[in-house]
């Protein structure tokens, strides 16, 4: 381990010579100056204390140690005097220096304890100066690390919704598919309220929920008998309050999907109305959110102009009069008004 390296700065040459050589007595490695200036222009991370006098011509101590400190190298200073006056004591600690030594030297094993204590302190501040630039940037690489797995961890959940999303479409579309008169209605369904929305001025994330909630919102007829589904005429109360079931029991099944908790709603409550005489909740007005009133005219727009076993399907224009003629009871005529005006341009 090399020795310790010491700058001197002092203009009395009796005084530096001496204080040099006990120094070098103690196995240091002694610089020496006769200036402020001197000791600036030769000044580097490589010493570890500073011993300056204070009453020095061109640049005393305390300009000294104000340049030295402007330096950040965090290197003690101690002050060399005789002037050692409560003044000069109070301004030398308010400029930061570590300690001070009386001259003349009288007490050389004092002297040698306060140059050890620098040293010693600036061997600490040497390390904890590496530990800190070691913990930075250890914490760099594990923040980096885990931002890193986040995202991974974020792709990996968005995929796993994705896939459960898909799954369960894909048993909604094999449910209709054994249907010829239900086949296609949640595609239609789907695009209908995405053609709404975007008429509407909805954002993309808006859009995205009521994309997932029209894939979504008969899911719960997988548990209803097909047979009662597709019965040529009319249901009995039985059956009626059967079917009735399919929005709450659809809700049900991806109630453990968080991550579908407000397309879960609109599930739920696709079939209320304005009026409060929907099902299964009988809610009514504002209470019913604005994406589950786009679903809810997509929805039975479609239902009127599809083929159905137990009913014939109407044409386009008796059902825009019907969806009028049920505006403020069972449909919001804002929706209704805006999606007749994109039937209007479509073929």
């Amino acid at each position: 381990m090399p020795y310790p390296k010491i700058l001197i700065a002092d203009d009395d040459a009796l005084v530096r010579d001496a204080v040099v050589k006990i120094l070098e007595l103690f196995g240091y490695q002694i610089t020496a100056v006769p200036g402020g200036r001197e000791a600036l222009e030769i000044l580097s991370d490589e010493y570890d204390a500073i011993i300056l006098d204070i009453n020095m011509p061109g640049m005393n101590g305390f300009e000294t140690i104000q340049a030295i400190t402007k330096r950040g190298l965090d290197i003690p200073v101690l002050f060399l005097t005789g002037a050692g006056t409560m003044e000069y004591a109070v301004k030398a600690i308010s400029l930061g220096a570590y300690d001070f030594i009386a001259k003349p030297i009288d007490d050389i094993d004092l002297f040698e304890v306060k140059i050890k204590r620098a040293i010693e302190k600036r061997m600490f501040l040497i390390k904890e100066k590496s530990y800190k630039k070691n913990l930075e940037k250890e914490v760099k690489l594990k923040t980096k690390e885990l931002a890193e797995k986040n995202i991974l961890l974020e792709q990996y959940s968005h995929h796993l919704e994705v896939s459960t999303v898909n799954t369960i479409i894909t048993l909604n579309t094999a449910l209709e598919e054994k249907d010829q008169y239900t086949a296609g209605h949640t595609r239609r369904v789907t695009e209908y309220s995405q053609m709404i929305c975007r008429a509407m001025d909805l954002s993309q994330a808006e859009i995205s929920v009521v994309t997932r909630a029209c894939q979504l919102h008969d899911i719960g007829k997988l548990v209803i008998d097909v047979s009662c589904i597709q019965k040529p005429g009319p249901l009995t109360d039985e059956e009626w309050t059967l079917v009735k079931k399919h929005p709450e029991v659809g809700e049900n099944i991806i109630r453990p999907l968080s991550f579908l908790s407000r397309e879960g709603t609109i599930v739920r409550h696709h079939h209320e109305r304005l009026d409060g005489k929907g099902y299964p909740d009988g809610i009514y007005g504002d209470d019913i959110d604005l994406l589950t009133k786009i679903v809810t005219v997509a929805d039975s727009y479609d239902a009127m102009t599809s083929k159905r076993a137990y009913k014939v399907n109407m044409a386009k224009e008796d059902a825009i009069e019907e969806m009028r003629k049920h505006c403020n009871t069972q449909f919001d005529p804002r929706v209704v008004e805006t999606f007749i005006d994109i039937l209007a341009t479509r073929a």
